[in-house]
């Protein structure tokens, strides 16, 4: 009898020691999360979506997001977000940002900013815009995506036209200006970058509904149109436009690299 009740208080006593360890191991805990991987910005209308891959460690209690107006600048803390996915939605377009994010744990250590070259540079994106023949409606035929407006096709502001030749149907530039069909899309936002050669010598293409085309303009902006149906007299299509000058970004950049650490600014410019 005595045995089973010294081999009793050993047992709680082991269980006991045990359950402090484990506490202290908790309270005490003062190692930070990884810094995140795979971050990925998204360019859109006045503002970038980011995601990233989720960190593996189970204590992870959430993410910091920072940006910066150069890749070794100062990094400001714009929000926090517990999920793998952030919407900047105070970015402004033909601004190039530059992201970083940290993960923070449940005993507040944070990690140190993440090793991708992460930047995006918003620009505007019209849908369900239309323009009209040019043979039979001149004065709308036109588009100029800088003014965000339809134009006549032989205006000095015009990027594209429309045509309906004799049943086939045509998106023309003028010479001063390039196009080309990259195919077949889900939306306008599955062309990530202008192309580097390839545009069309005729300075015509074949107008499909479902495919985006991306056009070089005359005053050195990129943009993509994706056509979405068409008719006898006119084509109706979704846009997005490069306002920063020969900046091929339409969607995203991310690049991984390893030039961190960098300065790290909390929300009221004091550096960590």
């Amino acid at each position: 009898m005595k045995k089973i009740i010294l081999y009793s208080v050993t047992i709680l006593t082991f269980f006991a020691l045990t359950a402090c360890e484990v506490n202290d191991s908790y309270y005490y805990d003062d190692v930070p999360p990884d810094p995140p991987t795979g971050i990925v910005a998204y360019n859109g209308d006045n503002r970038v979506d980011l995601t990233w891959n989720e960190n593996r460690e189970s204590d992870v209690a959430g993410y910091n997001i920072f940006y910066s107006y150069d890749y070794h600048g100062k990094y400001t803390l714009i929000g926090s977000s517990e999920t793998n996915y952030f919407i900047d939605n105070g970015a402004s377009n033909g601004e190039t940002y530059y992201y970083a994010v940290t993960a923070y744990d449940y005993n507040g250590n944070e990690s140190d900013l993440s090793y991708d070259v992460v930047y995006s540079t918003p620009r505007p994106e019209g849908f369900n815009q239309s323009i009209f023949d040019y043979l039979n409606f001149p004065d709308l035929s036109g588009y100029s995506f800088k003014d965000y407006s339809r134009v006549p096709f032989d205006a000095e502001n015009s990027d594209f036209f429309f045509e309906n030749y004799e049943g086939s149907f045509y998106l023309d530039v003028w010479d001063d200006s390039d196009i080309q069909d990259m195919g077949p899309t889900t939306d306008i936002y599955d062309i990530d970058y202008a192309p580097l050669n390839g545009w069309s010598e005729t300075k015509d293409v074949v107008a499909v509904p479902g495919h985006t085309y991306v056009i070089w303009t005359w005053d050195e902006h990129f943009a993509k149109i994706r056509v979405k149906y068409i008719t006898n007299e006119r084509v109706v299509f979704d846009w997005a436009y490069q306002l920063v000058e020969r900046n091929p970004q339409l969607k995203m950049k991310t690049t991984p690299d390893t030039r961190k650490p960098l300065t790290r600014f909390n929300s009221r410019g004091n550096s960590n």
